[in-house]
C-alpha cells in the first residue's frame, strides 16, 4: 500500500507570550494521500493557520511528528526547512506575494534560482508555466500591469514551477471578486485533475466546496474530517 504523502501524529504547537502559554494546536493527527484535494477550514483562533504553517514547513511543531513525502521534517533547522519548501511545496497566497518590479516571467522563475537552475532553463520553464495558466501573452508584464486574477495566475504558475509534491493555497480567492474567484478555483481543479495534491486553506464555505475532502478545526483540534459528496465543479 502506498504511504500517505503527509502524516502528522499528535502535533502540538504552543507559544509563550509573557507568562501565558497559548496552545494553538493541542494534538492533531492527519494523513493526506497523494492526489487529494483537501480544504482546511475553521474560525479565527481554530488553529488552521498554525497547522498550515507547519504543513508548509514555515514553522515546526512543539511536539509530535510530521512526515512529508517520507522525510521527517518535524524538527529540521530553518535552512533545511527552506530547502524542503523549495523542493516539495508550491505556495499560493491571498496577497499574491509577487515582486513588484519583476516581470511575470521573472516572478515565476524565482524558485528555480534557489534550485540552481540555469537562466536559459529557468526562462523556458517559466514561459511554459505561464502558457499553462493562459498568460503566455503577459510574460513581460509587471504585477501592476495585471489584473488581480492574472496576478493570482502568475502565483499559481510560480507554485507549480518546481513540480512540487503539494500545492498549498492560503485563501487564494480572498482578494478576488466572485467571477475571478470562480476562474481561479477552476484553474486549481484543472491542476488537481492532472494528479497534483492541493491543500486549500479558506474560511469561505463556497470555496471549500470545490475540495474533495474537508477538514474542519476548532480550538486547536480537528473537529471533523469528511469526504465532500457535494463537490462544486467549475470550468477554468
Amino acid at each position: 500500500m502506498e504511504q500517505p504523502l503527509i502524516t502528522i501524529k499528535e502535533i502540538g504547537r504552543k507559544y509563550v507570550i509573557g507568562s501565558e502559554v497559548i496552545h494553538a494546536l493541542k494534538s492533531v493527527s492527519l494523513d493526506i494521500n497523494k492526489g487529494e484535494f483537501v480544504a482546511l477550514m475553521g474560525p479565527s483562533g481554530s488553529g488552521k493557520s498554525t497547522l498550515m504553517n507547519i504543513l508548509g514547513c514555515l514553522d515546526t511543531p512543539s511536539s509530535g511528528t510530521y512526515i512529508l513525502n517520507g522525510t521527517n521534517v518535524s524538527h529540521m533547522t530553518d535552512d533545511a526547512l527552506a530547502e524542503v519548501r523549495n523542493q516539495e511545496i508550491g505556495f499560493v497566497f491571498q496577497t499574491f506575494n509577487l515582486l513588484p518590479r519583476s516581470t511575470a516571467l521573472d516572478n515565476v522563475a524565482l524558485p528555480l534560482i534557489y534550485a540552481g537552475t540555469s537562466k536559459k532553463d529557468r526562462q523556458a520553464r517559466a514561459a511554459k508555466a505561464l502558457e499553462n495558466v493562459n498568460l503566455g501573452n503577459r510574460m513581460d508584464h509587471k504585477p501592476n500591469e495585471l489584473s488581480g486574477g492574472q496576478r493570482q495566475r502568475v502565483a499559481v504558475a510560480r507554485a507549480l514551477i518546481n513540480d512540487p509534491s503539494i500545492i498549498l493555497a492560503d485563501e487564494p480567492t480572498g482578494n478576488l471578486d466572485t467571477k475571478t474567484s470562480i476562474e481561479i478555483m477552476g484553474l486549481l481543479e484543472e491542476i488537481h485533475s492532472k494528479g497534483n495534491t492541493i491543500i486549500l486553506v479558506t474560511h469561505e464555505e463556497d470555496i471549500a466546496q470545490h475540495a474533495h475532502r474537508i477538514v474542519r478545526m476548532r480550538d486547536g483540534l480537528i473537529e471533523n474530517d469528511y469526504l465532500n459528496t457535494d463537490i462544486k465543479n467549475v470550468s477554468p
